[in-house]
């Protein structure tokens, strides 16, 4: 059963090209035998044409149109109308001529000068009509073209047809007679039944498309043996050939057929061998990247735990301190990232909190983060302002920046006695402040040069002052510049909206609420940047004893 429908679908190009010839071959005969007709019909009817005005012409050139007046007058035969008659008689004797007449035109009607009126044999219902009988034109077809070579004098030689319920087509010519000073003043008249175009037409109708069919039949028979065999069948080889590739390729066995047709098909041939060898060697490639792409994924995977582990990831965080709560995320891009965050205790009444973002991706700037986080924590001291804890740090990282890599950071450092938040911005995303009882909004603080962008750089900290119940919100811009579907930033305006409806709860509930907002907003896009977020609440005032006061 499988091998009957296989041979089927392999069959299916060549009953394609069967129904193509078919339908080439019923219009090319409908096409020739339209186009062979036209041009019979023409050739036909210029032959008639062409002996009508002979006829004509010939007559009018010997009639004396001195004598059309007398005998319109006088109604009365001669010798030279007997002889006239004669040769009308002859002419529609021995030709096609069914009426051969003279007449004179009138307004709506014609007078009669001459009639040819012998029969031939077997005719006897011939309409003869006598000298100075008046007969209605024909039809106005006849009318307009009597009164064209007659009236406006126009040399008008075109035929003009009708039809007869007896004989069929028919065809008239008229033309003028002169007199001697060229005027006309008669018209000569005759009538023609087409019997010859209409036997030729049915001869034809009843051979030429069927010389046509045989021969387009034939041409179609040798055209489809000849397609059959130079590309069909090789097409076919080509497709079972291509049908057992992969096994072949499994097996790793080579192709032992060929196709030898010297055209364009050989070439695709010539082709599919090569793509086929270069797939083999490709799979054999790929094998060894995909257990180097496995290890080093495995690694990576390895660094992203370690990177995770290097941030504080325990919350919370210090549950023994009752004076605020911390909580922060960090979400990479890629498996590690260049964003970090940090909070720790610089002493027992100062806390500090880090926030940065290291220029580009992926390891490198995960390698550089590392540095800048460890060189932050460590010149972190409560005796050191912390303008000069990032000139030093900006020294030191310039020193070793082969990558030309740099750091947005951000660092605040809170007395939990008094309230004084000390903070010192290299290039980092201003914080938004949520006072007790208010809303989040954007702190104004000017920002200075990023960390390692250029040596002998001068920092200078500011200071705020933070009550019981204020909350301070701190990011990377990778929270502002989450790009949607659209190509649109989810933006500071959406920050601070989603901040505020969820500004009285606790930072363990702020972040994930506002990452949440986050992916709505983003969609099915990318991640472009990696997200992180940190949010600080100063609960209450750190009480001291006098003597650790004084």
């Amino acid at each position: 059963m499988k091998k009957q429908r296989k041979q089927c679908k392999q069959r299916k190009l060549q009953h394609a090209v069967i129904r193509s010839f078919v339908i080439l071959g019923i219009v090319l005969v409908i096409v020739i035998s339209f186009v062979v007709a036209d041009q019979y019909i023409r050739k036909a009817m210029g032959n008639y044409r062409d002996t009508a005005f002979a006829y004509t012409s010939s007559m009018a050139e010997m009639i004396d149109g001195d004598k059309i007046a007398y005998y319109l007058e006088t109604g009365e035969k001669d010798e030279y109308y007997d002889e006239i008659l004669s040769y009308l008689n002859a002419f529609r004797y021995h030709t096609e001529i069914q009426y051969f007449y003279v007449f004179v035109p009138d307004t709506e009607e014609i007078v009669y000068i001459w009639d040819a009126d012998i029969r031939k044999e077997g005719e006897t219902d011939i309409n003869i009509c006598e000298l100075g009988d008046r007969e209605a034109y024909w039809g106005e077809s006849d009318k307009e073209t009597i009164y064209k070579i007659y009236y406006d004098q126009e040399p008008y030689e075109e035929l003009t047809l009708s039809n007869d319920e007896k004989y069929g087509s028919m065809a008239s010519a008229y033309s003028a007679v002169l007199d001697s000073n060229g005027v006309p003043v008669a018209v000569v008249g005759v009538d023609m039944y087409m019997t010859n175009l209409q036997a030729g037409m049915r001869q034809f109708l009843n051979i030429v498309p069927l010389v046509i069919i045989v021969i387009i039949l034939v041409a179609i028979l040798l055209f489809y043996f000849f397609v059959k065999k130079r590309i069909v069948t090789p097409i076919n080889t080509l497709s079972n050939i291509s049908k057992s590739m992969v096994q072949n390729l499994e097996k790793d066995e080579a192709i032992e057929v060929s196709i030898h047709t010297g055209d364009e098909i050989e070439e695709l041939f010539d082709s599919f061998k090569q793509m086929y060898s270069d797939i083999k060697d490709y799979i054999s490639e790929l094998s060894s990247v995909t257990a180097e792409k496995e290890r080093i994924g495995a690694e990576l995977d390895v660094a992203k735990h370690i990177q995770a582990s290097m941030l504080p990831c325990i919350f919370p965080a210090f549950p023994e301190r009752k004076e605020f709560d911390v909580y922060a995320t960090m979400e990479p891009a890629k498996e590690v990232g260049g964003d970090f965050y940090d909070f720790f205790m610089v002493d027992e009444t100062h806390l500090a909190i880090v926030m940065a973002d290291v220029s580009g991706k992926g390891v490198p700037a995960a390698l550089f983060m590392v540095i800048g986080k460890t060189l932050i924590k460590d010149h972190t001291t409560p005796d050191i302002d912390l303008g000069n804890v990032f000139t030093k740090v900006n020294h030191l990282l310039c020193e070793s920046n082969s990558e030309e890599l740099f750091i947005t950071a951000f660092e605040g450092v809170l007395d939990l006695v008094t309230g004084e938040f000390v903070y010192v911005n290299a290039g980092h995303e201003m914080p938004f402040i949520c006072k007790a009882g208010g809303e989040f909004e954007p702190q104004k603080i000017r920002a200075g040069f990023v960390l390692a962008g250029m040596e002998g750089m001068k920092y200078k900290a500011g200071a705020m002052q933070m009550e019981p119940g204020d909350k301070i919100f701190q990011y990377t811009d990778g929270v502002t510049e989450a790009t949607n579907t659209n190509n649109e930033l989810y933006g500071m305006e959406r920050l601070g909206i989603i901040l505020n409806k969820v500004k009285e709860k606790s930072p363990q509930e702020i972040l994930p609420a506002v990452k949440q907002n986050i992916d709505a907003f983003v969609g099915e896009a990318d991640q472009f940047d990696d997200i992180t977020m940190l949010c600080l609440e100063y609960k209450e005032k750190m009480k001291i004893s006098e003597e650790d006061a004084q």
